[in-house]
């Protein structure tokens, strides 16, 4: 038996000349032939393979197919010039009727019925190994001397025919601080899976405990590391164990087949990713393009200024803008809140400055097929369905949402209405956004600007935000521009030094994202052009949907004119002003919003951000 020492340095077609000898002592091919692309296999009969065929396009993220062979073929001319992969694996096995009945150090006792066999070799991720030591980033597995651990999820994959199955993943441990290191050197290749297609923890993917890995070994996390999960080649032997295929072969998930292909330095096209944690609880991080997150940067600026001269850029925050739309497009369901009765003295007391913004928030997140309900005070909830179904009449959502009121009747009450029968386990929305929506002060009252106390117009909603704080996979957004709107406790210090009447009506409830912008709406408007261009970054869109399925081409993107326009929102108010909603600062019934006139200032401000 030969030593293992320098096999990681030996070419790819003396190691196969080895193994096809049978005279490793190893069980797996983890560090080998360091530099070169390996493949998994996947050998089924001719009559199977054009549908594994399509199941692996329509999966590429897992499946990235290398190539085909023709029935019988045992050769693979455009991965190597020298091959038998009967023989040039150091285990295979055998499933017949989706039950796995062997392992095999060799296959050519079946090389009969071989000749009517499909092998299909596929993108591993051993490959992206180098890359990431490359980029100065440990790969715990290889320290410890183990394989990788590799993982069944509940995440389905895209079904074909009868091939089926949820997606398997790799995990490797990262340092939180080389996180974006690893994404981008991982990225450059998408035939060895490219970037992660989760970052953080792994029970967003259904795995209960990682100790206990589905195949391959158990790797121990340092302190300070992040598990980072990539789409594994094993999916195709979960797919062949559900097709329950009379007769197929695999490689053991930790034996890959090593090609004479060098691997490559060809950057993805989906552009230079980062990485952003969006929740710590669970802990979650996402992936963006760096043109995407400067797009979305370059929103928050235009919204950043201060045409009330209010003081408002002393409580901007570089960034919230990104991590909460970020935050929302992982969301699955999103609960909004607006109403700022700041006119006491008239009927209605609400203002224009909110709904409008909610609306566009909502009609993007409704087109991008979200689940998506508004919660309001209970004496509202007739304006408020009002102006939803003016909106649906006037096109700017697709159809109703549900309109819900919050009251305050025990001690749990929040929990109970987040929660499915107040299980913090089983919440019902993933996210909560305020927008120009009243927020408690430090003393238990609401404030307007002119530090009037509402709070006998308010219903106790910051409750809910303030559960949310408590429960798992809850995020939330407060979008302000005052000081005194629900969420913007997290600079309520700015708010009280810099804000006029400040230290009286800051609130005092935090938000997970505070995106301040010189008009409420604008805020809005600008989470719904962010929402977009996030959907038509290639790098996000992946990471959403965990590299399965087939990507949207530009003409399947159905929330296109779901995104605000300057007809629609000049409608809306029209809309506002006939059911009685003024303008915030100067208790106007005209086409302003906060004493700005809505077409020299609003619409011009629609058509910058679109």
């Amino acid at each position: 038996m030969l030593l293992t020492g320098g096999l990681k340095s030996l070419l790819p077609h003396v190691l196969r000349r080895i193994i096809r000898c049978n005279r490793l002592s190893i069980s797996n091919t983890s560090g080998m032939a360091e530099g070169y692309e390996r493949a998994n296999v996947v050998i089924l009969h001719k009559s199977l393979a054009d549908d594994f065929e399509q199941f692996c396009h329509a999966n590429d993220g897992p499946l990235p197919l290398l190539y085909r062979s023709q029935p019988g073929d045992w050769k693979c001319p455009s991965l190597s010039s020298d091959s038998d992969i009967r023989a040039d694996c150091l285990q295979y096995r055998k499933f017949e009727h989706g039950a796995c009945t062997g392992s095999l150090k060799s296959l050519k006792e079946y090389s009969e019925q071989l000749k009517d066999m499909v092998a299909f070799y596929l993108g591993c991720s051993f490959s992206l190994e180098k890359a990431v030591q490359k980029a100065g980033i440990p790969i715990r597995n290889i320290e410890q001397k183990c394989n990788v651990s590799m993982y069944k999820t509940s995440v389905p994959c895209y079904s074909i025919s009868m091939f089926h199955c949820n997606l398997v993943v790799t995990m490797r441990p990262i340092p939180e601080s080389k996180l974006g290191a690893a994404v981008l050197a991982t990225s450059e290749s998408r035939e060895s899976h490219g970037a992660p297609i989760h970052i953080g923890d792994p029970g967003l993917l259904g795995i209960q405990d990682l100790s206990k890995p589905d195949y391959g070994d158990p790797v121990h996390l340092h302190p300070g590391d992040i598990p980072v999960f990539w789409a594994s080649g094993v999916t195709g032997v979960e797919a062949i164990i559900n097709s329950r295929a009379p007769l197929a072969f695999t490689l053991s998930p930790d034996c890959t087949f090593i090609t004479d292909l060098e691997k490559g330095t060809v950057r993805s096209s989906g552009g230079v990713p980062q990485v952003h944690c969006i929740s710590r609880d669970p802990l979650h991080f996402s992936i963006v393009s760096a043109e995407a997150a400067q797009k979305i940067n370059t929103l928050e600026t235009l919204i950043g200024i201060d045409p009330g001269e209010r003081g408002i850029r002393h409580l901007q925050r570089p960034g919230e803008l990104l991590g909460a739309c970020l935050a929302l497009s992982h969301a699955g369901s999103v609960l909004v809140t607006t109403g700022f009765p700041t006119h006491c003295g008239h009927q209605p007391p609400e203002e224009n400055d909110g709904p409008p913004g909610a609306l566009a928030i909502a009609a993007v997140l409704q087109a991008l097929e979200k689940q998506v309900a508004i919660v309001t005070d209970q004496r509202a909830m007739h304006l408020n369905k009002r102006i939803i179904e003016e909106a649906v009449r006037l096109g700017i959502l697709k159809k109703p949402i549900p309109l819900l009121s919050y009251q305050r009747e025990s001690a749990n009450s929040a929990l109970m209405f987040l929660c499915e029968n107040g299980n913090p386990g089983r919440p019902r929305f993933d996210h909560l956004v305020a927008i120009e929506r009243a927020g408690m002060a430090a003393d238990g009252n609401y404030y307007n600007a002119r530090k009037v106390n509402i709070k006998h117009l308010v219903d106790p909603i910051d409750e809910l935000f303030l559960a949310a704080q408590t429960i798992p996979g809850i995020t939330t957004t407060g979008v302000g521009d005052g000081g005194n709107e629900l969420g913007m406790g997290k600079v309520k210090e700015a708010v009280k030094k810099h804000i006029k009447n400040g230290d009286v009506i800051a609130c005092d409830v935090e938000a997970d994202f505070t995106v301040v912008a010189g008009v409420s709406n604008w805020g809005g408007y600008a989470m719904a052009c962010a929402l977009h261009v996030l959907r038509c970054c290639e790098t996000h869109e992946r990471y959403l949907r965990q590299a399965l399925g087939r990507p949207r081409t530009p003409s399947q993107r159905p929330w296109l004119p779901a995104l605000p326009s300057v007809p629609k929102e000049e409608k809306l108010l029209k809309t506002l002003v006939q059911l009685g909603v003024r303008s915030g600062k100067t208790a106007s019934l005209e086409m302003e919003v906060d004493g700005l006139p809505f077409y020299s200032t609003h619409s011009l401000m629609i058509e910058k951000l679109l």
